[in-house]
């Protein structure tokens, strides 16, 4: 189902929307209202995580139109599991082509994460010292559901 899919969310005082195209998802946001359909198979899935179910999101398709290193990084992301948190330095280690010694590199990280399209179902709240694509109260929400401190 392709479009803008959105629905209020208690947990996080805010609606979570997606951006659908071509079986992908193409944007994950926290707008304060939103007017859109909210019968989405993967909305239903991020309000069952928000409600404590664990979910990597892993399997879903995100179309991530982003240069080659910010893709490295926010795939990185992704394989950060459920409750647990890296580093910056860590993810410009385990991220193609780029190096933890060096600034310009850390910085190519944090511009990824600050662009994450899709906060949550790439989970750039779990690292610890990078800016979430997500706003501030969410992020912290994020990182309370999954006991990360």
């Amino acid at each position: 189902m392709e479009g803008i899919y959105a629905r209020e969310s208690p947990y996080l005082e805010r609606y979570v929307q997606l951006g659908v195209a071509s079986e992908r998802l193409l944007s994950v946001s926290f707008p304060t209202d939103a007017d859109a359909d909210d019968d989405n198979e993967l909305l239903d899935r991020v309000f069952a995580y928000l409600e404590g179910v664990e979910d990597d999101f892993r399997d879903v398709n995100v179309a991530l139109t982003v240069p080659t290193a910010q893709r490295a990084v926010l795939e990185s992301v992704r394989d950060i599991p459920y409750g647990e948190q890296t580093t910056v330095e860590t993810l410009a280690a385990t991220s193609a082509g780029l190096d933890p010694d060096e600034p310009s590199d850390l910085d190519a990280v944090r511009t990824a994460l600050a662009g994450n399209p899709a906060p949550l179902v790439i989970p750039d709240h779990r690292v610890r010292d990078g800016p979430s694509a997500a706003p501030p109260e969410v992020e912290q929400r994020l990182r309370s559901l999954e006991g990360i401190r």
